[in-house]
């Protein structure tokens, strides 16, 4: 159901996954798969990353607020952060490439 995608290309159909395969490359789904076991669990994902970089974003907002939040609470904040935009980047080229949008950036 995974489609492989070598030499850094971009799939013309399938679907970018919300996690990596086990040596850190991108992983798709394969075309027709969409309503799959694997599809519908890539949604619940996809969710799960939207709403958890949600609540970091509150909590990051939060600390920042605080002008007297410590440099270990502000590191750990925007590790977070970039774990969220991370994944949140990650979901917005999927969907952009079923959309027939081209990928951007690194």
């Amino acid at each position: 159901m995974v489609t492989r995608v070598t030499g850094g290309g971009w799939p013309r159909q399938g679907r970018l996954l919300p996690w990596e395969e086990t040596e850190g490359k991108p992983a798709y789904l394969a075309p027709g798969s969409e309503d799959s076991r694997l599809g519908r669990l890539a949604d619940a994902v996809e969710r799960a990353q939207l709403h958890d970089a949600a609540v970091v974003l509150t909590h990051a907002s939060a600390v920042l607020a605080d002008r007297d939040a410590a440099a270990r609470e502000l590191r750990f904040t925007a590790e977070r952060l970039r774990e969220c935009l991370v994944a949140t980047t990650r979901v917005a080229r999927s969907r952009g490439a079923r959309l027939g949008m081209p990928p951007e950036g690194p």
